[in-house]
């Protein structure tokens, strides 16, 4: 994939992850007020449920938009496609399927059993 594609790509996921985040932080519970808590002891613990799931979200959408802006990063210092751990070039169809991957598939999957 070339540069521009993959450029024009990822700054098109990252405003979908910044619509998702705005959504996300609209649910989020913060701006609550006082009178909206729920009565019903059961409802609460409803509340609760959701706003672990929510909050779950906003993490994973908002480690998403690292991952997309670290591989714009990557474009401009002219990395984009070589591996972050061994250097070699990450496969086309790899690009194509997670533009903002930083390793090729071997490496991730070494990466992911780490972490």
């Amino acid at each position: 994939m070339d540069t521009a594609t993959a450029r024009e790509r990822l700054e098109e996921m990252r405003g979908q992850i910044d619509r998702s985040i705005l959504v996300l932080q609209g649910e989020h519970p913060s701006g609550r007020a006082a009178n909206d808590s729920p009565q019903d002891p059961a409802d609460a613990g409803a509340t609760l449920s959701e706003v672990d799931r929510t909050e779950a979200a906003l993490a994973a959408v908002q480690s998403q938009r690292r991952l997309v802006l670290a591989a714009i990063v990557r474009i401009d210092d002219g990395d984009y496609g070589t591996c972050a751990d061994c250097g070699k070039p990450i496969p086309e169809g790899r690009l194509d399927a997670r533009p903002e991957a930083a390793r090729c598939v071997a490496c991730q999957s070494k990466w992911d059993r780490r972490h």
